[in-house]
């Protein structure tokens, strides 16, 4: 999801805008930091061969290829694409898109959509959406007791659609919040997040939505997770509240549909559940991961480095917990790493280049090891 990338790009505005020059370098404002000015890319960050922005205005965050490699479904709340919150849309892998000229929608344009999702056929989509609840986008809260939360609508429901954004099956039909789907490499499975036990939980099922068994049952949030290229493991967040205090405060922000984002870590298992363990345990925030083609690494968004809570950068860690390594170099906000299918190349979102405003834009690498 990208609230976190919303919560980060308003606290920019206490912040200075980046001052671009037309030398040979660029300084970033918030922590002077340079970059080379004919490259997006920073010095340090030498698993890029080559960098290109994609996108150019609104908050564009989580986008996925297509099984081919050809096509990138994503999500955007671009106001100059007629949306006032976010809806999916389709694009070319190869494609430049301009902020005027809206791509095809594959969402309904009603309520408010979150974590899109090829199928192994490229031709429908998987998502979810509060749109049977509401045509209009739900309320965003963004501070509980001065704390950033994030909203979890009961509202949402997971969809199969086709191209074209018309649906063709509706997935879920539990009370609670269904969100979260993403798809195994193997075309066989869907892991999801559900409310549907009480608590936040990760679950899997067949692509029809049948055969759904729970994978997580220990109090906290389970979310944004990620089959291995082998379809194997999973990997996701967690929050893990232990004292008194932390799981009090926890079950009274789920009872009122919010859970507070700053505090998870990454964990993995084998895709049924078995041989749970916590993979970082490096404090504050570590999110949106994704394996590397290898399967033996992990790409991750964190901001345990950071005094103040930003910025967040990714960062790459062995499956065994060990050799974390920084991957971005940036001063704002780096997060949702996504390797395409063949390897090669990688999305991900960025604050970077924005022109001092608050946008969150794609951008996609090529990759080298």
């Amino acid at each position: 999801m990208n609230r976190l990338a919303v919560i980060f790009t308003i606290c920019l505005t206490i912040f200075s805008c980046k001052n671009e020059k037309n030398d040979s370098t660029t300084t970033d404002a918030y922590s002077g930091a340079t970059k080379m000015s004919d490259s997006l890319i920073y010095p340090e960050e030498t698993n890029f061969k080559s960098l290109r922005q994609v996108t150019f205005g609104g908050d564009n965050a989580e986008a996925y290829w297509s099984f081919d490699d050809k096509q990138l479904v994503f999500q955007s709340n671009n106001k100059k694409w007629g949306v006032n919150c976010d809806q999916m849309f389709l694009m070319n892998a190869d494609e430049t898109l301009n902020d005027s000229i809206a791509p095809p929608m594959v969402s309904t344009g009603k309520g408010r959509t979150t974590c899109s999702y090829f199928l192994p056929d490229n031709k429908h989509v998987i998502y979810a959406s509060t749109h049977l609840s509401d045509d209009k986008c739900p309320e965003v809260p963004l501070k509980e007791n001065g704390k950033y939360i994030w909203p979890i609508y009961d509202s949402y429901d997971i969809f199969i659609a086709d191209l074209e954004g018309n649906i063709v099956k509706q997935l879920t039909h539990e009370d609670g919040y269904d969100a979260e789907p993403t798809v195994s490499p193997k075309g066989d499975k869907i892991v999801f997040t559900s409310t549907r036990s009480g608590d936040l939980e990760l679950y899997t099922m067949n692509l029809d939505g049948t055969d759904v068994k729970q994978i997580t049952d220990e109090l906290g949030y389970d979310g944004g997770a990620f089959f291995s290229p082998d379809g194997t493991k999973l990997i996701f967040r967690s929050s893990r509240p232990k004292t008194e205090k932390e799981i009090k405060e926890y079950k009274d922000l789920l009872a009122r549909g919010l859970v507070e984002p700053s505090d998870m870590e990454l964990f993995i298992c084998n895709a049924d559940g078995s041989d749970m363990r916590q993979l970082t345990h490096l404090g504050k925030a570590n999110w949106s991961p994704f394996f590397h083609p290898s399967g033996e690494k992990v790409l991750f968004s964190s901001n345990f480095e950071s005094e103040i809570g930003f910025p967040f950068n990714l960062y790459m860690i062995d499956i065994d917990g060990k050799n974390v390594k920084r991957v971005t170099h940036g001063n704002t906000f780096e997060a949702f790493p996504v390797f395409s299918n063949d390897g090669k190349h990688l999305i991900f979102s960025s604050n970077r280049h924005n022109g001092g405003t608050r946008d969150t834009n794609l951008f996609i690498a090529e990759w080298q090891d």
